[in-house]
């Protein structure tokens, strides 16, 4: 799949420690919210790449193809306006996330925490993770706290209802949403 670059162009420099941080966030983004692109923005200024990992995840029945959300999640971060502009990557995965995150040469995965629930089951695969590769880092962000309700199973189960989804998600998704759901 081809790349996206965030707003602005900046050469490719390494960290103050001499490295170049390269992170993963991954999920399923069907769809992408104002949720993950607060997560992605917030991200962005701790690392030098980020690498959005869009997972396959059949099993979640999701709303869009892996096709669509690629292609939905590259138009959504690509009218991003980041402060400190980044290589941003949008990347289909369909095996273990933790081979995906090597495969791409990252050392972070970033994942984004809504509330304390969100943490113990983050806490467990972030365990399960560093046992298969230590050499990776689990970076938490907690959501803002305008964002810190939204889940996308939410989203559709609204949207499927007809109500109004337009402060949980971009224009954009909103206009997928709402051709897919007919409304």
């Amino acid at each position: 799949m081809g790349k996206v670059k965030a707003s602005g162009s900046r050469a490719l420099e390494t960290s103050k420690s001499g490295r170049y941080r390269v992170a993963v966030y991954p999920g399923t983004f069907d769809p992408i919210t104002n949720g993950h692109l607060d997560i992605i923005s917030r991200a962005a200024k701790v690392v030098d790449k980020l690498v959005i990992g869009v997972a396959i995840n059949v099993g979640k029945g999701p709303l869009f193809s892996l096709e669509q959300r690629v292609e939905i999640c590259r138009s959504e971060v690509s009218r991003l306006k980041l402060k400190n502009p980044i290589p941003i990557d949008i990347v289909p995965f369909d095996i273990l996330l933790m081979q995906f995150v090597k495969s791409m040469g990252a050392t972070i995965i970033v994942r984004g925490l809504r509330a304390v629930s969100d943490f113990e089951y983050e806490f467990q695969m972030a365990g399960m993770n560093a046992r298969l590769e230590p050499e990776v880092e689990t970076l938490f962000l907690m959501a803002s706290e305008h964002n810190q309700f939204i889940a996308s199973r939410f989203v559709k189960e609204i949207a499927s209802l007809g109500g109004d989804i337009s402060s949980f998600v971009p224009a954009g998704v909103l206009k997928h949403i709402r051709k897919r759901y007919g409304h």
